[in-house]
Formats: structure tokens, C-alpha cells, sequence
């Protein structure tokens, strides 16, 4: 959390726990802009079969993880506290890797999406744990944020799933590990 408290907050709530919340909240917006820009990146970097399928699903999860961006911006704005979203602070301050597939079939980056959702919806998943009793509408905003990252994630496992629910990214833990998975089991899925 930063030194500097916010000169105001919202009522109800003290300097230090506005600042706490919007700490909370800058951590996910470095996510949720990471993850748009991931979403747009495989939307460019698809190919294959369900090319264009997957090339419009994305489109519109694009769209919907921007306007949490933005909401999540003004909540800290709301807050006393200046978001902060340019790209060297998200470099500077991530905890993860960058994506790392490039050019790829369609079966791979939805994959690799799945274990990037997975890691995107487990962190909101604790700021909101962190917020429920700190601030009600933060939560409520992660809340609703949470809905929709959930829907998204079962757009891309619908893909990943056998006809008897087993997940072909099962117990992978990177991108890759879960990219290479998925092409493996479609690999083998259509030697059969």
C-alpha cells in the first residue's frame, strides 16, 4: 500500500482503508488490462480450425473486460486514490509472465486462455474475499466482474471439454503446459 493517503475517501470509510481498497482494486486493474490485451492478442494470433469461431468469441470478451477496466479505474478514482494505468507500471508491478504463445491453433490458445482465466478469476476471487467486509460496493463491483470472467472461462473450457466433462488442460499449470495439452488431446482425439 502506498505511503500517501488519499486526501479524501468515500464516507464511511477511513484514508487508510480508501487506500487499502484502491491497492486492492490497482492490482486488478493491472490484470483486467493484461487480460484484454492477452484476449486481443490470441484474437489476432488464432488459426486453424474453429478459426473464426474463436476470432468472434473473443471480440466480445474484449469488450466487457475494458469496461471492467475502466470501472475498476474509477472506483479507485472514487476512492481519493489515482489509478494507474499506463503499460510500464503493469509490467513493473505484475506477478505473472507474459503470454507466451504467439501464431497458433485455435485448440492451443484456448488452452493457454484457460490457464489465464484460471489465474484471473482465482485473484479476484481473494480481492473480493478481501473487500466483502471492508468495502461493500468494491465487493459488489468484483462481484459482477467475477460473473462475467466465470461465463467467459466456461466459453473457452466448452472447447476443452470431452463429451464426459474431463478438461484436456487437467492439472496443467502454465500456458504452455496447457496449450501443449489441449493440441495433445485433440492430436489424439482425431486419431481415433
Amino acid at each position: 500500500m502506498s505511503r500517501d493517503l488519499p486526501k479524501y475517501t468515500v464516507p464511511s470509510l477511513t484514508p487508510e482503508d480508501g487506500a487499502r481498497v484502491a491497492a486492492i482494486l490497482q492490482e486488478r486493474l493491472h490484470a483486467l488490462n493484461d487480460l484484454a490485451l492477452t484476449l486481443k492478442h490470441v484474437h489476432w494470433n488464432v488459426v486453424g480450425p474453429h478459426f473464426i469461431a474463436v476470432h468472434e468469441m473473443l471480440d466480445p470478451q474484449v469488450d466487457a473486460v475494458r469496461l471492467m477496466v475502466d470501472a475498476t479505474a474509477e472506483r479507485i478514482a472514487t476512492l481519493g486514490v489515482a489509478p494507474v494505468g499506463t503499460p510500464g507500471a503493469l509490467v513493473a508491478a505484475r506477478t505473472w509472465d507474459d503470454y507466451a504463445i504467439g501464431r497458433a491453433s485455435t485448440t492451443e490458445h484456448l488452452g493457454a486462455l484457460d490457464a489465464v482465466y484460471v489465474g484471473v478469476i482465482t485473484d479476484h476471487r481473494r480481492a473480493a474475499a478481501d473487500t466483502e467486509e471492508l468495502d461493500t460496493v468494491t465487493n459488489d463491483l468484483l462481484v459482477g466482474h467475477l460473473s462475467e470472467l466465470e461465463l467467459f472461462h466456461w466459453f473457452v473450457r466448452a472447447h476443452l471439454e470431452s463429451s464426459g466433462g474431463a478438461l484436456s488442460t487437467a492439472g496443467a499449470s502454465t500456458e504452455k503446459g496447457a496449450a501443449a495439452a489441449a493440441k495433445s488431446a485433440t492430436t489424439s482425439d482425431s486419431a481415433q
